[in-house]
């Protein structure tokens, strides 16, 4: 008899004032000691003692400025951006964690392979194989600008160099084998030469000869995760994801992204299995039914209008402060190039006759991801339909409370979840590749 499949948990972070909730930052509760070490260890603790499967940093290297050519209103409204570097942050959340995933996000348009190499697998070796590697291409010419460029290169173009950027890291990371370092002082062999390999590679956009100087670390290589949503994204996602984030509307939608990406990993000859597909989704816990409900109106009412705007002209690529707020959605003409990403805002809006202003505040209390609002069982409820339904084999977890949503999440779903069999009671693993497939 085959073993029971178990939910994956994985938190979402930002070192920064929002997750995907942009009033989080204004709520009674939470605290936004975000340039404090001790609130990132407090929340490690906090996910590990909930047998979380991992946490990761997304990242933007910048801040956003397309709603009215400037940053003004992200800024002064504490929307989504991140302060700190998420590298050095993991480290320190590795000291107090000895068994919890460890994700950072890094772009493959902006860093060098070597380096990226290098840095995931020092920190790999230093937390005892529990690394993961959010792969992103970059999304906005915010980014570009930052590093020197006028404009990301087209998205075809960026995923095409982000395949070479993974076979070069990954022959970086195969340059040591497990046993090449001895460290013997009575023989005076210190490390075998002959399990040390150049890499030599070279592809249309990278180059590099190696070997890294990095030994191998009990998991072989980070873990890979990505969010590809284009076509290109999930051919990318499909032939180098170990964990997919997603951001779906509905369940119809997530059972259908989750078909899809089982169907492409198959193709390339991969084992469905050894991808789970993770959806976002945004809890909140109430004592009784109308307690949560009553959570959700009240947090979904601190979210500025103008920092919605700014969120959304980044996310579609056009600046809103051009469009009156107050008309009906579906009567708004955006220009065809940004057309595509509007349409996926207007999808989850449109059954509701929503005007701009409205559509974007809805949008920026969970970017459309479905809130799961309820008391424990019934929030475990409809973690469990999605996860027996073909939709996900888990959830990317985003907080609306700091670190509320986490505290009371493991307290109170959590055991839930393992009263059901439907979660791990305990890791078993070392690595975090081992709590992927316990």
């Amino acid at each position: 008899m085959g073993k029971t499949r178990k939910m994956r948990l994985v938190a979402f972070l930002k070192t920064g004032p929002t997750a995907h909730h942009h009033g989080m930052w204004r709520h009674p509760e939470t605290d936004n000691d975000f340039l404090d070490p001790a609130w990132y260890e407090h929340v490690a603790r906090v996910l590990e003692k909930g047998k979380f499967d991992c946490l990761f940093f997304a990242d933007t290297l910048g801040l956003f400025d397309n709603y009215r050519g400037t940053f003004e209103a992200i800024l002064r409204g504490g929307g989504q951006m991140g302060f700190l570097d998420p590298l050095p942050v993991l480290a320190v959340m590795s000291r107090v964690t000895q068994h919890i995933g460890l994700g950072a996000t890094l772009s493959t348009t902006f860093h060098n392979p070597y380096q990226i190499a290098r840095t995931l697998g020092t920190l790999d070796v230093l937390s005892k194989g529990r690394m993961a590697w959010n792969v992103v291409s970059s999304i906005s010419n915010l980014e570009a600008r930052n590093f020197g460029h006028d404009e990301l290169p087209p998205r075809n173009t960026r995923y095409d160099r982000a395949d070479e950027v993974m076979e070069a890291c990954f022959k970086l990371w195969e340059s040591w084998e497990p046993d090449a370092l001895i460290v013997d002082k009575e023989s005076g062999v210190f490390a075998d030469p002959s399990k040390v390999h150049y890499v030599d590679y070279a592809g249309k956009w990278i180059r590099t000869r190696g070997p890294l100087t990095v030994p191998r670390s009990p998991q072989g290589h980070p873990v890979i995760m990505q969010a590809g949503a284009s076509d290109r994204g999930r051919d990318f996602a499909a032939r180098w994801s170990e964990m997919i984030f997603t951001l779906q509307h509905s369940k119809a939608d997530m059972q259908a992204f989750y078909a899809d990406i089982k169907r492409r990993i198959a193709n390339v000859g991969r084992p469905p299995e050894d991808c789970a597909v993770l959806p976002s989704v945004d809890p909140l816990i109430g004592e009784t039914e109308s307690i949560a409900r009553e959570k959700q109106a009240y947090i979904n009412e601190m979210v500025p209008t103008e920092v919605a705007l700014a969120l959304v002209s980044t996310h579609i690529g056009v600046d809103l402060s051009n469009y009156p707020i107050d008309q009906p959605l579906q009567d708004i003409e955006i220009e065809q190039g940004a057309r595509g990403s509007f349409e996926v805002i207007l999808q989850g809006t449109k059954a509701h006759g929503l005007t701009l202003g409205d559509a974007v505040r809805r949008f920026a209390t969970s970017e459309l991801c479905p809130q799961i609002v309820g008391t424990p069982k019934s929030v475990a409820d409809q973690l469990q339909d999605y996860f027996e339904s073909q939709a996900c084999d888990g959830f990317i977890l985003t907080p609306t409370v700091f670190p509320g949503t986490w505290e009371q999440f493991a307290r109170s779903v959590v055991p839930e979840l393992q009263r059901r069999g439907l979660f791990r009671t305990d890791y078993t693993g070392r690595t975090l590749r081992e709590h992927l497939h316990d």
